[in-house]
Parts: C-alpha cells; sequence; structure tokens
C-alpha cells in the first residue's frame, strides 16, 4: 500500500450531506449554521477513518457547489445576478438543468485571502488517522464556464494579462494553503474532460473559442499555477464528464486531451472517470508517464447498485495494459454531491462502496 497521496483506495471529495445539516442550511445562518457543519464534519471524517480510507476530505460538507463558492472568493469575479449560466444534464429518464448565477470578471483578478483556509484547518485538525485533502476547483472552471463574454474587456483589453492573474492568484492559493499544512490538494476539472466531447467543442467554437486547443490553453495555465507548489504537497487533479443529481453532461473518451493532458500536465495524479463507457477505453492511459499516478474512477457514484469486486479488479487488469500496475489506483468515478442536492444514492449505499474500494485496494496491492 502506498504511504503518500493519492492512496491505493481514495476517493474524489464530496459526500451526501446527511439530513440534518440540509435541514440547518435551511434554517441557520452564522455560528450556528457553522457549529452545525461542524458536527457534520466531525462524523464524516470519522467514518472515513472507520472505513480504512486514507485520507479524507470534509465532503464539501460547507459549500453549495464544488467549484462556485470558490470561484465566486477571488477577487474580481463577481455574480450577474440577472443572468444565469445554463448547463444541461442527462440521465436515463431525461434531461435536467443546473442554472447557477453567471460569473463576470470585473476587476484584476486577484487572492484577497486564502479561500477555505478557515473549512482546510478545521479538517485538518479533526482528522487523526487520515491525511486531510482539501479540494478546489482549478484554474479551467474560470474560464470554461463563461468564456470570453465573461472577461470585462476594459478590465482585461489583452487577454494574456487575464490569464497571468488567474494563474498567478491560484499559486498564491496554493502557497497559502500550503503554508497551513496542506500536503494533499486536488484541483477538479471537469473541462479537460468535457473537451473530449465533440458537441462541448462545437459549444465553444460557437463562442469564439478555439476549442481544438483550448485544453493546452488550460494545462499551460494550470502549471503555471503549480510552478512553486510547496515542497512536500501532492498535487492531483480529477475530470469527469459532469455530475448533478445522479446525471452527465458530456461524453466521449479521454482521446482528444490525453497524449498532452498525460505527458504535460505537472500534476501528480490523475483521477479519471471510468464507470461506464462515456468514458471510453483505457487506451490513453498509453500516454501516462512513468512517476505519474493514475485513479481509476471505476465505482459509480450515479447510483447506489454496487460493483462486484471481481468486475473491479478485471478492468483493473485492463487498464494496467496500459500503464504499469504500481501506477495505478481505484475510487470512485467522481464525488457523491458535487451539489448540496446529492446523488440519487443513500448514506448507507455510499459508504459502502467507499469500503468496497478500500476492500478491492487491498486484495489487489496488498
Amino acid at each position: 500500500m502506498r504511504t503518500s497521496p493519492p492512496f491505493r483506495a481514495d476517493h474524489v471529495g464530496s459526500l451526501l450531506r446527511p439530513p440534518a445539516l440540509l435541514r440547518a442550511r435551511e434554517t441557520l445562518t452564522g455560528d450556528a449554521l457553522r457549529e452545525a457543519e461542524d458536527a457534520a464534519i466531525r462524523e464524516v471524517v470519522r467514518r472515513q477513518e472507520e472505513i480504512g480510507l486514507q485520507s479524507a476530505t470534509d465532503g464539501e460538507f460547507r459549500r453549495a457547489s464544488w467549484h462556485m463558492d470558490f470561484i465566486y472568493r477571488l477577487g474580481g469575479i463577481g455574480q450577474a445576478t440577472d443572468e444565469h449560466i445554463t448547463v444541461r444534464f442527462h440521465n436515463e429518464q431525461g434531461d435536467i438543468e443546473f442554472t447557477p448565477a453567471a460569473l463576470r470578471v470585473q476587476e484584476r483578478i486577484r487572492l484577497n485571502e486564502p479561500i477555505f483556509a478557515d473549512d482546510f484547518t478545521f479538517l485538518r485538525d479533526t482528522a487523526t488517522t487520515v491525511v486531510p485533502k482539501l479540494t478546489i476547483p482549478s484554474p479551467s472552471m474560470v474560464h470554461y464556464r463563461g468564456g470570453p463574454a465573461a472577461i470585462d474587456p476594459k478590465v482585461y483589453p489583452d487577454v494574456e494579462e487575464f490569464w497571468r492573474d488567474l494563474s498567478a492568484a491560484y499559486a498564491e492559493q496554493v502557497r497559502r494553503i500550503g503554508a497551513l499544512g496542506c500536503t494533499y490538494l486536488q484541483f477538479d476539472d471537469t473541462s479537460l474532460a468535457y473537451l473530449n466531447d465533440p458537441a462541448q467543442r462545437a459549444e465553444l467554437s460557437s463562442r469564439g473559442d478555439d476549442a481544438e486547443h483550448m485544453h493546452l490553453r488550460y494545462i499551460k495555465q494550470i502549471n503555471a499555477a503549480l510552478a512553486a507548489k510547496p515542497g512536500g504537497m501532492t498535487i492531483t487533479t480529477h475530470m469527469c464528464r459532469g455530475n448533478f443529481r445522479s446525471s452527465w453532461a458530456a461524453s466521449g473518451g479521454y482521446d482528444h486531451v490525453a497524449e498532452a493532458l498525460f505527458g504535460e500536465l505537472k500534476v501528480d495524479g490523475f483521477f479519471l472517470e471510468f464507470d461506464d463507457e462515456r468514458s471510453g477505453g483505457f487506451e490513453p492511459l498509453r500516454f501516462v508517464p512513468p512517476g505519474k499516478m493514475v485513479v481509476l474512477g471505476l465505482v459509480t457514484t450515479k447510483r447506489g447498485e454496487l460493483e462486484s469486486k471481481d468486475t473491479l479488479k478485471r478492468r483493473i487488469d485492463e487498464a494496467a495494459k496500459f500503464v504499469d500496475l504500481d501506477q495505478i489506483c481505484l475510487s470512485p468515478q467522481c464525488g457523491f454531491s458535487s451539489t448540496v442536492e446529492g446523488n440519487e444514492l443513500t448514506a448507507d449505499e455510499q459508504f459502502a462502496k467507499l469500503r468496497l474500494i478500500v476492500e478491492t485496494a487491498q486484495e489487489v496491492w496488498g
């Protein structure tokens, strides 16, 4: 078993909010709400430790959304209260829509203070047998949601200045979080998975982006954000094709981005969605260089039915044809509750899946 992250048995980050916490969010504010969140986080960290995981998150219990809660706290970015982004998600029953407030880059982007600092320190001080892991959206998500139209040309007449300021703000976030003792940080990035979908690339092209090469820009800016990461910090990225109330937004294997993604992105590990045919085959893993870890998201978070160990082991063996078994770990394909609403399964089913991942990893890697 590995003694540094990502671990053989790991998970992406978000967890189903307990009913008591959901009620608290509807009725409480300020210190009272934070006390309710504290209690829920203590319990969910205990559950992760009890299951046998080597890392733990706070389940993202203090957030309404995996990414927008962070992005809106970056200096220079605000909500467009009169406009919403519409993201269409799909499931077996039909389509549903996620409509967060649109964002606007209305001033120079900066980091006013480390984001989620208090959240991380509470997690750090709560964890006992596990490595505390913080998840934040990658810089790509600031651009992908709004595109060029979200950037005020009076603030950034030269788009290169926007990218420089964005990566600099993230680099400072990484430094400041590292100073608080964070040794396991994850950049969540749906954009690098969405770009494998021709329909998503067509949408970006229609708004004026160079969709065929957008992943190269995103990789460049993430690397700039990581260029001075603290020693001893592991940084991973998680890529999926959307996760909202057990629904998804995009399809397609990793082929379009794989060579540049695996060969050039300077992270330590890749959490990859591989729970069904929408994610394509394992062939793109041939581009993963030695020393980089691949966390196979073979266990779905979109339904409660428990996968079989034999199926998971067979799929790990299939992936090992393209990347060394020693570079592979196991996880769910995404979080269980990317937004406060959560996916359509129970807490018991969620923890059963995490326990299955731990047990399977022990049997595969010892």
